[in-house]
């Protein structure tokens, strides 16, 4: 009679090679994973080979996909798997967050660290820096030579763009509409600041310098605020020494109460559209509203970009009663009351020209 034990037997033998194999094949699937998980971690890693990491700038252009980028990063040796890289940002969910820019990227960076620099767009930045007393022409002059602009488009959008700025209301549109308000300092862009933002940077500096104090000084001495950067400007080419530009800015105020011409060679430099060591008694003579030795008051703009202290110096005046100076050649200046003083110090100091 069959008690069905070797069935029960046999069931039993089965089912713990049914188990045994599921545990293999569970083991198996583990170490494919495990493997693969390493493989994978291992193409995030660092292209860089025995320690020697390279600097490569890379630019992103607008509307890189994924695929382009990864690609542009493998051809510059960044990543090991351009693979790698999109999945590791699939998982992430982070494909759309990629940004477009010049980045500085180096070979000792991870997928990781790479893609958090290219979400956060840590773009290359330049700097660049304006020296105080820069006319337009110099400052467009020298962007370009940067590479920075297009130098006839700066112009261009400089004599006619809109600019919020209440320091403008008033002022023509044209050429020298924004000489004087592009201050000098240094700034830092990127690839992609265009040459209206560089305008507007520096117009949005040049504003922290008009003060209530500012306006209120001008105010005081009988000047609207771009009579007062007119004057700072002047201030700006014709003075060496910080100490002394309150001292200049007094002389030309006393000339403006007097009614005297002030026979600023700045603004002859200005009318002739470049800067001379030495001004000829045939420059004197050029006709131009900017030539201050042949027409009274102030010139129409100004001539020059003041920095900080010429503005200053331009509505807080020294309180002396000078009417001359003289710049020697070490930039020392002499400041006198009198025409006769003043023509001794000319002998004097620069052989009386």
């Amino acid at each position: 009679m069959e008690t069905g034990i070797p069935a029960v037997r046999k069931g039993t033998g089965m089912g713990r090679k049914i188990i045994m194999g599921l545990i293999i094949l569970g083991l198996l699937l583990s170490a494919g994973l495990l493997l693969a998980y390493y493989q994978f971690n291992e193409l995030l890693q660092p292209p860089a080979a025995s320690g020697i990491v390279s600097e490569q700038t890379v630019v992103v252009p607008q509307g890189a996909s994924t695929v382009g980028i990864a690609n542009i990063l493998k051809e510059q040796g960044l990543i090991r798997s351009s693979g790698a890289f999109r999945a590791y940002t699939a998982y992430r969910g982070l494909d759309s967050s990629l940004k477009a820019g010049e980045f500085s990227l180096n070979t000792g960076m991870n997928v990781p660290e790479i893609v958090a620099r290219l979400v956060q767009g840590e773009t290359v930045t330049l700097s660049f820096t304006i020296p105080e007393g820069y006319n337009i022409t110099q400052i467009a002059d020298r962007l370009a030579e940067m590479k920075i602009i297009d130098r006839d488009k700066f112009l261009e959008l400089a004599a006619t763009e809109d600019f919020d700025h209440d320091f403008l209301q008033g002022i023509p549109k044209g050429p020298d509409r924004l000489e004087g308000y592009l201050f000098p300092d240094t700034y830092k862009i990127t690839r992609e600041t265009t040459e209206r933002e560089i305008i507007a940077m520096m117009l949005g500096r040049f504003a922290r310098e008009i003060t209530p104090e500012f306006e209120a000084g001008a105010a005081d001495i009988g000047l609207t605020v771009h009579e007062a950067v007119i004057l700072a400007s002047i201030i700006e080419r014709e003075a060496q020494k910080d100490e002394e530009r309150p001292k200049v800015s007094a002389v030309f105020l006393n000339r403006l109460k007097k009614g005297w011409r002030l026979e600023s060679c700045a603004t002859v430099q200005y009318a002739l559209g470049e800067q001379k060591a030495r001004l000829l008694n045939k420059d004197l003579e050029i006709d131009s509203p900017y030539n201050t030795y042949r027409n009274a008051g102030l010139p129409p703009g100004p001539v020059a970009s003041p920095g900080s202290a010429s503005l200053k110096a331009a509505v807080n005046p020294a309180d002396v009663d000078f009417m001359f100076f003289v710049v020697s050649e070490d930039g020392q200046h002499v400041f006198s009351r009198t025409l006769n003083e003043h023509n001794r110090n000319k002998a004097r100091y620069i052989g009386g020209l």
